[in-house]
Formats: structure tokens, sequence, C-alpha cells
């Protein structure tokens, strides 16, 4: 039993030193996940105001430049590590929105369109604003 503990602390230790890099990674795997959207949002912003002024949002148009410019700015500071509880924030919001009031209906699996991917988007946030950016970031090195 005490080997099985002590391997159990070895295997601990090794996650913390592993803990920057983590969040370095899913910080640049939610960036790379939020450019697409961002980007086809901005070929045809008012295609957007559209859509969402169809699904009922109050002021579509206003919105759709509000998520584009959250979804953009998110890109690049995830990526940077640089307003990191910030740019979460708002995501998560999005994300919420996103799964009330497109994905919810159709289920949780992503091949239905589903809300898996913004639920795991949201919770990866939710880490990012818990943990912080990280040692490999923007917000650790002005903050020494």
């Amino acid at each position: 039993m005490n080997k099985l503990k002590k391997i159990y602390a070895t295997l601990g230790k090794t996650g913390q030193k592993t803990q920057d890099v983590s969040l370095l990674l899913m910080r640049l795997v939610l960036a790379y996940g939020f450019y697409g959207p961002a980007m086809m949002k901005w070929q045809d912003i008012h295609a957007i105001g559209n859509w969402f002024k169809s699904m009922g949002y109050p002021a579509p148009y206003f919105n759709a430049y509000i998520v584009g410019i959250t979804e953009l700015a998110g890109v690049v500071l995830l990526f940077l590590g640089f307003g990191i509880r910030v740019i979460t924030l708002l995501l998560i919001f999005v994300m919420v929105v996103a799964i009330i009031t497109v994905h919810l209906r159709h289920g949780f699996e992503a091949g239905n369109n589903g809300f898996e991917i913004p639920l795991y988007y949201a919770i990866m946030l939710l880490v990012l604003f818990s943990f912080g950016a990280g040692k490999y970031s923007l917000d650790y090195f002005l903050k020494k």
C-alpha cells in the first residue's frame, strides 16, 4: 500500500509540473477553435445580424458585432495569454447564449449540432478563469 501511495504522490508532483504547459495548450486550442467562427462572422457580419434577428435576438446587428469582436479578441488574447480572466468570462457568456439559443434543441451530440462543443469550450474557459493563463503567458510576464 505504501508503494501505491508513493507512486500516486510522484504522479501528483509530475502533474503539477505540467500545469503551465497544459494551460498553454488549452489556450492555444481554444484560440484556434474560436478563429474559424470569428472569421466566418467577419466575412459577412450583416448576414450574422440577419441570423440573430431571425432567432429573435434583441439588437441583432449590434449583438453580431459584439460577438464578432469578442470572439476575435478571444483568439488574440487566448493566444497571447493576456487578460485571460476577463476574456474567458466574456467567451463563457457567448458559449452559454449559443447553447441556449442554437444548440440545446439539438441535444448533446456535436454531430447533430448539439451543445457538446460549446459546453466543452465553456468548461475549458472556466478552467482558464480559475487557474489563469499560466507561466507561458503575457499575464505572467507582466505580473513579474
